[in-house]
């Protein structure tokens, strides 16, 4: 009987396999792609490897098997074999093969992973997003025309790397797609990709841990792309010998797989006969029951309806060998494809041609034109071109077009042409998305998607490549589907994940197609143009783009909109038409005689050169390629301005973002002979850029010589990239780790960088002054993940301050600078300097500011107010659009100085609770009122914050009727669709000249619904859950003081409606939440005029705080405006004259979440024991019935009987001896302890074998009242924080007794106080670190650990900016403090895919079962 072992190794793309015998020698190897169909794959490779097997040694064969990888959770449990994760199974084969390795990259289809062997293994994955693997180089590669390998040989010639965002496939399109279109080299973008990749595994992975010694490359993209190892090479510094490239690099997961096969006696062997049957398992399995859709035709009748309707809407079409006569041509460079229509004198078309650019647009359209010519003959004569789209410059300087127009514009002459009363268009491109509303003849507003083009063409393309299958069938398909799969709404690849995780449970080709249509639209209706009822439509709807040729998203349009709409026949060729159409205008009005395009013989001749040049014309320093054509046309790419080499546009003098940039940073250091006290470094980022003046003039007066770090760029960027910790966080944040590294290069040896917890109140109507928690707590993250800082001896100053007055500020610094014997008197001095100086840098901004506006106001022109944060100055995080804005002569204004003139005429409807976004809502107040100003918005990629702002901002300019625009920016550097979003902003301006113009205020009345003082008598209030272990006591609380309290289900439908009515850049908790109040309000079990909604509200700077205003929303979108919000809060926020906190409803309140936690912890302490299944849940309901009849007495005599009957009875349960993974939970609130927000973790890891811990919810408002405490102790005195010591030892009351009766057993344990867990955190990280669950995050993580519960999960929304801080920000300080712990932060959003976050917690429970 000869014994063999396997591995198979299931990744997200491909299969390996790899069969040893016990002397390791390899038998068999195999590396395929199985396209998604992996059981069918996996069946076909087997069967042909046992086939080779049986011919070589016969059929007395038995196997040990072992499977790893992505896909392979689900199937090896359909085949009862064992699972090892591919981490530890890559591991185990380079401890075997390469024991010499201190770090190995590995990258998969859609996974990456690092693994660093020096001292003690820490292996590391990325999330759900697959930015930066194989499935990335994939999709960038199909922009190129071309494959993986394909791209390897284009960058071998390359040249020049350009700035591509690496983190998103999305993203990086949104930079390739421009370069393209203007003719910059495939050969740069080749290898411009493949840096991307290598910028993506070092800040995603390495998170500040260096890559350095002997680095191991491994899996399929390092094995078969040599250009990618050599990125690699040059961006680590390696040395040939520093590199190990072993053979068959691809196969090693697989073949670690087989070690531990080979080495693991537990696994069982099977011989060829049953191998056999267990693999016929994967033809029957059934597939799981995923959510589905409806389909989209029931009814044959319906589909014949359909197809009627569409087909009647045609453009009538002219054989061109027939015509003799004028001719119009229209051309659209769009983003991934080029559209060409020739139309005839009396409109008709004669000639129209659709390709993808194959990333050469000027090839195609140049081949395309010879066929056209010859075809014209001497019959027809081009009187006028015009072109639109991405190309537009290149394709209008390449071929001598006559105009060029801006796609918005083109696309709505082509659509007027077919519906001249249309008041909405919709386009869906390749690339992106447009949005035009039109009234009374004259465009209002134009919408288009951010940087992000996921739900556009392209994203379709994609996965249809992705699945082996040619688009237009894909398309087809989808209309056969009779279940659609539910994929989500969100980013192109956490839906990739959605799609393989469908297709893994046995889903359809046809129900993916159809599913992915339905996301198309869900993400264009909800994300682009924000949708909640179809009225919002409009009622004359036009419906263009190449996406809409696509019949099943046509479908899903009208099925999810409720809109019969027009798609005309050329609805891909539609801006192509809509330039014939102006071409044909234009020509008329100039009278032209004849195109002035090139001619046959030119296009023949047509040829051009390319260079590269550095451009001096600005501070920007734009690396342009520039195009010189035979004609002896230029055209220029590149450049973030038309500031160019010696062709300076004229340029307005007022640029409010260039005056103040150079008025903040205008200081002259002391001279060095003055500077008794040294240099100290300050970094040019986040709130710098507010408090510059001050810090500099108090450092100064102090005797110090303050050294600014460097302007931002891209170099800079570059060289802080490694010490990133979460790769998620805003462009501004990922900036600081540069802007360090500059200091420390310029020799500075102390660094100052406060952490701004308040600024200055700016307006009376102001809730609150707290700054962002990225700017409040960001240099902690620099402290704790910078090892450079220690290794050069950098001494970090980083107080908490408030600078919302004097006396805060004299109180803090005096006591943060006693170290350096600076007395107070020298402090107080400093201070009042500074202030001073504060003030009169405000006042020349003001000045400035008016000065620019009288300009503004009497010449009539029209002004940019610039709004965002501070630090949006920065011209490597503006991307220098004020430059783009200022040199077409228009003068730019910035929007904290404007908001200093205006004071809100309406409540809002935000708790205003942010400084710098405070401004934001003055300064649309103003600009509304304004009739020469127009309002641009910056928001930065995963600023959470603005998920809250932009629509309230919007809402403000509304009231006025002025158009919203937002620039969504990041670390993209090309601006192609930023110009387009410009000039669509001003042609809506030009036609807006047309109209007269008038001040329409257009309020929404929104009063506040009143909750009245006999309300609750006769009012049923619903709340959504959140933790059903506390909120069923909670709800019993509620009841028993008054309230007719309902504690929302949970649901997977609930999500649905909140991403319908919440921005679905907001948090997951609040997306949940309010989808589940909506959902009921929607079910008509409650009676509408007799019920009322209640949230809770937190009150510090997380977002949290403004979940009410996201509610308030959500209610008037969904049609319930009448329903009134309840807040429980202990600020005062939103207060209802009939909804009070007695103390008897706190009495109670206390006594539910006191219980909830005490049940807790005796149901997860002795649950993954016990000896008979569903004892422990039986004897915890039973429990909870008892505590629910004495939280409706009250009585604490009988809530400590309780306590401890509960122990005794908990203790009788017969458990087994057996050692278990001891797991941690940490993390935001809701995610924490909602089930149905973190995918049921408790119960996967007790299935898994594991004994979970969770800190209670006590310990939470433990944590807030003891925060709050410190706050007014640290910037106001002691006295203020007397009553919060005074809440805690109420607190103390109840949770003494449960502890005390815990601690007398062995098993069960108490929580420590919070002061205690405050004091142990205090060592690692600032107190001051508040925002969501804060320092606290850090407490429970070492708390945790010092109670021997090394493995740890914390687990957040997708995006907290909070755990960006105090979770992720600090586990590589924690990892260095406690060595022996085991931490992995796992992301949860609407649209994860599950699959990947129980890959990841089978990775840290492998490595929790190595330490065991």
């Amino acid at each position: 009987m000869k014994k063999l072992f396997l591995g198979i190794d299931l990744g997200s793309t491909t299969i390996k396999i790899v069969c040893i015998n016990s002397k390791k020698e390899i038998l068999y190897s195999i590396y395929e792609r199985h396209f998604s169909d992996v059981k069918k794959k996996l069946k076909f490779i087997l069967d042909e490897m046992l086939d080779t097997l049986t011919k070589k040694f016969g059929k007395d064969l038995i196997f040990r098997v072992n499977i790893t990888g992505s896909s392979g959770i689900g199937i090896s449990k359909i085949l009862d074999f064992n699972f090892t994760q591919e981490v530890i199974s890559c591991t185990r084969a380079i401890e075997v093969l390469i024991p010499e390795t201190d770090v190995a990259i590995e990258l998969g289809g859609e996974d990456a992973k690092i693994t660093f062997f020096k001292n003690k293994t820490e292996q590391r994955m990325n999330g759900s997003c697959a930015g930066g693997t194989g499935a990335f180089i994939d999709q960038m590669a199909n922009l190129l025309n071309t494959d993986a390998k394909g791209l390897n040989e284009l960058a071998k010639k390359s040249g020049t790397i350009y700035p591509i965002a690496s983190r998103c496939g999305v993203f990086a399109k949104t930079d390739i797609q421009p370069l393209i279109n203007e003719g910059v080299k495939t050969e740069d973008i080749a290898v411009s990709i493949l840096q991307a990749v290598v910028n993506q595994t070092i800040t995603g992975l390495a998170c500040g841990k260096k890559i350095e010694k002997k680095v191991a490359f491994l899996g399929g993209p390092l094995y078969f792309l040599s250009e990618l190892r050599n990125r690699f090479k040059k961006t680590l510094e390696l040395d040939d010998e520093d590199i190990l490239f072993p053979n068959e690099s691809q196969l090693f997961v697989a073949k670690g797989a087989c070690f531990i096969a080979l080495e693991e006696d537990d696994f069982s062997f099977i011989d060829l006969n049953n191998l056999n049957k267990k693999l016929q398992l994967l033809l029957e399995t059934n597939p799981k029951k995923s959510l589905f859709l409806k389909p989209l035709f029931l009814t044959k009748k319906e589909r014949k309806e359909f197809y009627e309707r569409h087909e009647s809407e045609k453009i009538d079409e002219v054989d061109i060998e027939k015509y003799k006569g004028d001719a119009y041509l229209g051309i659209d460079a769009g983003s991934t494809t080029i559209k060409l229509i020739l139309i005839s004198e009396d409109l008709k078309i004669l000639y129209s041609f659709y390709s993808n650019n194959k990333g050469t647009p000027t090839d195609v359209l140049l081949k395309e034109m010879k066929r056209l010519y010859k075809k014209l003959g001497d019959r027809i004569k081009i009187k006028g071109s015009c072109v639109t789209g991405y190309g537009e410059n290149l394709i209008k300087s390449a071929f001598n077009i006559d105009y060029g127009i801006v796609e918005t514009i083109a696309h709505y002459k082509g659509s007027k042409y077919f519906l001249p009363n249309v008041d909405f268009i919709l386009d869906i491109g390749g690339q992106d998305m447009k949005c035009l509303k039109i009234k009374d003849g004259v465009i209002k507003s134009i919408l288009l998607n951010e940087a992000c083009s996921s739900g556009c063409g392209s994203f379709l393309e994609t996965f249809a490549n992705s699945l082996n299958i040619d688009i237009l069938e894909f398309s087809k398909i989808g209309l056969e589907s009779k279940q659609p799969c539910d994929l989500g709404t969100r980013c192109t690849v956490f839906m990739n994940s959605k799609v393989k995780q469908a297709q893994k449970e046995g889903a359809k080709i046809e129900d993916i197609s159809a599913g992915l249509s339905y996301s198309v639209i869900k993400n264009t209706l909800y994300k682009v143009i924000k949708m909640k009822n179809s009225s919002e439509l409009g009622e004359n709807i036009v419906v263009q783009g190449g996406t809409f040729l696509n019949d099943s998203v046509l479908r899903c349009f009208e099925l999810i909109s409720k809109k019969s709409v027009i798609r005309p026949n050329i609805a891909g060729l539609m801006g192509a038409f809509g330039c014939a159409l102006i071409a044909k205008e234009n020509s008329k009005k100039e009278k032209k005689e004849i195109s002035s395009i090139l001619s046959l013989k030119d296009i023949n001749d047509f040829s051009f050169e390319s260079n590269l040049i550095k451009c001096k014309g600005c501070g920007n320093n734009c690396l342009l390629t520039i195009h010189l054509f035979k004609t002896g046309k230029k055209f220029i790419s590149g450049n973030r301005c038309d500031n160019f080499l010696e062709k300076r546009k004229k340029e307005s003098k007022y640029n409010m973002v260039e005056y103040k940039y150079n008025r903040l940073f205008n200081y002259n250091p002391l001279d060095i002979s003055k500077s008794f006290r040294g240099e100290i470094g300050i970094p040019r980022v986040l709130n710098i850029y507010e408090s510059y003046p001050f810090w500099f003039t108090f450092l100064t007066s102090l005797g110090f010589r303050v050294i600014l770090s460097d302007e931002s760029s891209k170099e800079l960027y570059n060289k802080g990239i490694g010490t990133i910790s979460s790769d998620s966080i805003c462009y501004p944040a990922k900036l600081v780790h540069g802007h360090i590294v500059n200091l420390i290069e310029k020799g500075i040896k102390k660094i100052f960088y406060p952490c701004v917890v308040y600024e200055e109140k700016e307006s009376s109507k102001s809730d609150n002054k707290f700054n962002c928690p990225i700017v409040i707590s960001y240099s902690e993250v620099i402290k704790n993940n910078m090892d450079i800082l220690k290794e050069k001896n950098i001494e970090v100053i980083n107080p908490f301050v408030s600078l919302e007055n004097k006396k805060t500020i004299y109180k803090i610094l005096k006591k943060e600078f006693s170290q350096y014997n600076i007395s107070k008197s020298e402090i107080k001095k400093a201070v009042d300097l500074s202030w001073e100086e504060r003030n009169h840098y405000k006042e020349d901004l003001l000045k400035k500011t008016k000065e620019t506006l009288k300009y503004i106001e009497e010449n009539n022109k029209i002004g940019i107010v610039l709004c965002g944060r501070p630090y949006h100055l920065d011209k490597e995080i503006n991307h220098g659009i004020p430059d783009i804005l200022n040199s077409f002569d228009i003068p730019v204004l910035t929007g904290d100085i404007i908001s200093t003139l205006s004071s809100l005429k309406y409540d809002l409807r935000v708790v205003d609770q942010w400084t710098y976004h405070s401004r934001l809502y003055r300064a649309a107040n103003f600009v509304g009122q304004h009739k020469n100003l127009e309002l641009i918005e910056f928001n930065s990629f995963s600023c959470g914050i603005d998920s809250i702002t932009i629509d309230q901002v919007s809402e403000i300019l509304e009231h006025y009727g002025k158009t919203h625009t937002v620039l969504k920016i990041d670390e993209i550097s090309n601006m192609g669709s930023i110009k387009i979003r410009l000039r669509s902003l001003f042609a809506v301006l030009e036609d807006r000249k047309k109209d007269i113009f008038k001040l329409v205020e257009s309020k929404k009345d929104t009063p506040k619904v009143k909750f009245k003082k006999n309300s609750k008598d006769n009012y049923t209030i619903i709340a959504p859950q959140m933790s059903p272990i506390h909120f069923d006591l909670i709800e019993t609380a509620f009841r028993s003081s008054g309230y007719n309290l309902e504690i929302l289900e949970e649901t997977k439908e609930a999500i649905e409606v909140g991403l319908k009515y919440v921005n679905n850049d907001a948090c997951y908790p609040a997306i949940l939440v309010i989808g589940e109040l909506i959902l009921a309000l929607k079910s008509k079990k409650f009676n509408l005029k007799k019920t009322a909604v209640l949230i809770s509200q937190t009150g510090g700077s997380c977002r949290a705080t403004n979940y009410t205003a996201l509610l308030k929303k959500a209610l008037i979108d969904a049609g319930f405006k009448n329903i009134p919000i309840l807040s429980l809060n202990s600020i005062g926020y939103e207060k209802q004259e009939g909804f009070k906190l007695s103390l008897k409803l706190i009495h109670r309140l206390i006594m539910a979440i006191s219980y909830g936690d005490f049940l807790m912890n005796l149901l997860y302490k002795v649950r993954p024991y016990e000896k008979v299944p569903g004892t422990t849940n039986e004897l915890y309901n039973r429990y909870r019935e008892i505590i629910k009849k004495n939280i409706e007495t009250g009585s604490l005599i009988k809530f400590k009987e309780n306590i401890y009957e509960a122990i005794e009875e908990f203790l009788k349960i017969k458990t087994i001896d057996k050692k278990k993974i001891k797991v941690g939970i940490v993390g935001e609130i809701l995610v924490k302890f909602s089930p149905c927000a973190n995918n049921n973790l408790i119960d996967a890891l007790e299935e898994e074998g594991c004994e979970v811990k969770v800190y209670g919810l006590m310990n939470f408002i433990n944590y807030c009242i003891y925060s709050d405490g410190f706050l007014e102790e640290k910037f106001k005195s002691k006295l203020f924080s007397i009553k919060y010591k005074f809440f805690l030892s109420i607190l103390k009351i109840y949770t003494n007794i449960i502890d005390k009766a815990l601690d007398k057993t062995k098993i069960f344990k108490s929580e420590n106080l919070i002061d205690k867990i405050a004091e142990k955190t205090s060592e690692y990280i600032s107190l001051g670190n508040q925002s969501g669950e804060g320092w606290f995050l850090v407490g429970e993580m070492i708390d945790l650990i010092e109670e021997k519960i090394n493995n740890i999960i914390c687990i957040q929304p997708f995006g907290c900016l909070p755990n960006q801080i105090t979770g992720r920000g600090m586990m590589k300080k924690i990892k260095q403090i406690y060595p022996e712990s085991n931490i992995t932060a796992i992301d949860y959003d609407p649209s994860y895919s599950e699959v990947n976050q129980i890959n990841r917690i089978k990775l840290m429970i492998s490595i929790g079962k190595k330490n065991l």
